[in-house]
């Protein structure tokens, strides 16, 4: 069974906490580019971010073409792909961010379960070609499509990786120990170095979807120049496959590109097989017991920098102090009692002084009222002439 300890993998110590601002919670695997890692969005959504290898990064010819690819891949748009959402490649490793698919890959699910039934591996073919469609659109060709690189969602597969695909028009990378494509999965043209186009994709396409029927790789297993000298000089045997799969496939491995089916053959011829159910929007019965129960995605790891909030409502500011006038502060001075003198028991301590400033001393009745009258003498008589 499919369970998160199997998908997520805690960090190492040599796995960087942080990328390009991406906190990493997991780590999902590692192929030839490099690692991939869980990471989430700022609003929470998971993402797979894919680091690349010390030795790729420091060659200047594949940031180059990493970046055109990259400028590629942004295009690309389908319901079976995932969707490339940010990268860099001028960072420091060069790196990448997918939409992460929950989903074990195929090369897991035949490993776990074994051989895909018939209906299983028609839906898988139409949704791959469906995918290849929205890529081969954009003038990309994926060059490496394998059972490890088609993740098998609840709702269809989804192809993802176009980590070492490049633009059609662009010259094939090699480096040192490197090559192009899995050898098991290559088409011939691709084994010997001619010209790439879409149709070798479609011969990937039915070399995974006989690896899903079969359960191991059409032209065995072996060293890798063995696998090639196969391809490209020897027909595979097609006896083992079901009768209902044997026709699609054999003409997807058509030994010239030109004669091979096309995608949208592929998906029709496959749709026609799987009837109504393949329009149900979330496949067939046997394809949810495939992909295994759901795997609970860990949390976004929280970011450990102390965060200040401001409240929602500030409360007032207090009044500045005032400073005493030069005046008062005389007068305080003056009226405070001689020290060393302690007050009378039982009386409170009495002004040593009257104030001495406007502000300070009470305001004086205003003339003619009944305090006025109490204070006024009377006016004296005057002699009579």
């Amino acid at each position: 069974m499919n369970n998160a300890a199997d998908v997520f993998q805690p960090l190492q110590v040599d796995d960087p906490p942080v990328v390009a601002g991406y906190r990493l919670a997991a780590r999902l695997g590692a192929g030839g580019m490099g690692r991939v890692y869980l990471s989430h969005t700022a609003g929470g959504r998971p993402v797979a971010i894919k680091v690349v290898r010390p030795e790729l990064a420091d060659d200047p010819d594949f940031r180059r073409r990493f970046g055109r690819e990259i400028k590629a891949a942004r295009r690309v748009r389908g319901a079976y792909t995932a969707e490339l959402i940010d990268a860099d490649a001028d960072a420091r490793p060069p790196w990448l961010a997918t939409v992460y698919v929950p989903g074990p890959s195929l090369a897991e699910a035949v490993h776990r379960r074994g051989p895909l039934p018939v209906p299983a591996v028609l839906w898988l073919m139409a949704g791959v070609a469906e995918a290849l469609q929205a890529i081969h659109g954009e003038g990309i060709v994926h060059r490496d499509l394998k059972p490890s690189n088609v993740l098998l969602a609840a709702d269809g597969p989804r192809v993802i990786d176009f980590g070492i695909s490049l633009a059609a028009d662009t010259t094939a990378y090699t480096a040192t120990g490197a090559a192009v494509g899995t050898p098991q999965f290559m088409a011939p043209e691709q084994a010997v170095a001619g010209d790439i186009t879409p149709a070798t994709d479609v011969f990937a396409l039915g070399q995974t979807a006989a690896f899903a029927a079969l359960g191991s790789p059409l032209y065995g297993d072996g060293p890798s120049a063995t696998i090639l000298y196969r391809i490209v000089h020897s027909e595979p045997d097609l006896s083992r496959l079901p009768d209902s799969l044997r026709p699609l496939i054999e003409r997807c491995l058509a030994r010239a590109p030109q004669e091979r089916a096309t995608l949208a053959e592929v998906v029709e011829w496959c749709r026609q097989r799987l009837g109504r159910d393949a329009d149900a929007g979330g496949g067939p019965a046997v394809w949810q017991e495939i992909t295994g129960p759901e795997v609970t995605v860990p949390a976004p790891v929280p970011d450990p920098t102390p965060v200040h909030t401001m409240p929602l409502i500030a409360p007032p500011p207090a009044p500045a102090p005032t400073a005493p006038s030069p005046v008062t502060a005389r007068s305080a001075a003056r009226c405070a009692p001689p020290p060393g003198r302690p007050p009378r028991p039982g009386r409170p301590p009495r002004a040593m002084c009257s104030p001495s400033t406007p502000a300070e001393r009470s305001p004086r009745p205003a003339p003619g009222g009944a305090a006025d009258r109490t204070r006024r003498r009377p006016p004296r008589p005057r002699p009579e002439p």
